[in-house]
C-alpha cells in the first residue's frame, strides 16, 4: 500500500488528476488486483527487449500523463511480433502521440503480454447523492451497448460481491457457456472485496477503471487500468 501512497502524493504534488498508465497498473496491483506481465520502456531498444522477455505477440500502449483515452489518440497497438516491428512501433506510436495530443509529456511506453478470454469490468466513481459506487459487469461490447452492469455502495464484503456477479445477465458465460472459460468466481469476489478496501484506505482516488479484466483458465487478469486521483474534497460518504 505504501508504493500506492507514493503514487498518488506525487500526483497531487504535480497538480496532476490522471494517472499515466504505468502509474495506473500500479496502483491496481497496490490495491490486490492482479495483471498480466509488463515492462515500462522509455526507448525503442528497452521496448524490443522487454517484448523479447515477454515472448509471444505483444501490446504497446503510450505512457503518459495527458492521455487518458489511449486508443482514440493511436497509443495502443496490439499484435506485435518480433523487434524490428516493435521498435518501429515505438517510433510511429510516440510520433503520432505527439501530433495528436500537442504537449503531452511522453515517458515511454508499457511493453504487456497479449490475453485472450472474456472481457469483464469493476469500476468505481463517485455520485454525488449516494457516495462511492463500485461497478461489476461484462466488458467489450456487452457494457457498451448492453449495459449489463450491476452496483454497490462501498464497502462491500464477500456476500456484496458474489450478488453483484450473480445479478449481471452475462452469468451463464462466466459459468462456461458456448466454450467461454468458465470464470474462478471466487477470484472475482475477492478483487472487488480487494479494490472495495483500497478505496476506502484511499479516498483520493475519485475515479478508478479495470477494464478489460480478462477471465482466463488461470483465473481473471486485468490487462488495462484507469485511475484518477483528486488532491481536495473526497467522496461524502
Amino acid at each position: 500500500m505504501e508504493s500506492v501512497k507514493e503514487i498518488i502524493r506525487n500526483a497531487v504534488s504535480e497538480n496532476r488528476t490522471i494517472l499515466d498508465v504505468h502509474e495506473s497498473r500500479q496502483v491496481l496491483e497496490g490495491l490486490g488486483v492482479p495483471m498480466n506481465r509488463s515492462a515500462l520502456a522509455t526507448t525503442r531498444q528497452e521496448a524490443a527487449r522487454a517484448a523479447a522477455k515477454l515472448g509471444g505477440p505483444v501490446v504497446m500502449k503510450i505512457v503518459s500523463p495527458e492521455v487518458i483515452h489511449k486508443t482514440e489518440v493511436g497509443g495502443v497497438k496490439v499484435n506485435l511480433v518480433g523487434e524490428k516491428q516493435v521498435e518501429e512501433e515505438f517510433d510511429a506510436m510516440v510520433a503520432r502521440v505527439k501530433a495528436r495530443v500537442p504537449g503531452a509529456r511522453i515517458r515511454g511506453v508499457v511493453m504487456e503480454e497479449m490475453l485472450r478470454g472474456t472481457e469483464l469490468i469493476i469500476g468505481s466513481s463517485c455520485d454525488p447523492q449516494f457516495g462511492r459506487m463500485l461497478m461489476f459487469g461484462m466488458g467489450g461490447i456487452f457494457v457498451e451497448i448492453y449495459k449489463d452492469v450491476s452496483f454497490r455502495l462501498v464497502p462491500i464484503g464477500e456476500f456484496d460481491a458474489r450478488e453483484m456477479i450473480e445479478e449481471i445477465k452475462g452469468k451463464a458465460i462466466l459459468e462456461g457457456a458456448r466454450g467461454h472459460p468458465k470464470a474462478d468466481k471466487e477470484a472475482l469476489v475477492g478483487i472487488l472485496v480487494s479494490i472495495s478496501k483500497g478505496l476506502g484506505k484511499f479516498p483520493e482516488i475519485s475515479e478508478l477503471d479495470v477494464n478489460p479484466l480478462i477471465v482466463t483458465e488461470k483465473g481473471p487478469v486485468a490487462v488495462d487500468a484507469r485511475v484518477i486521483v483528486s488532491g481536495g474534497a473526497h467522496c461524502p460518504k
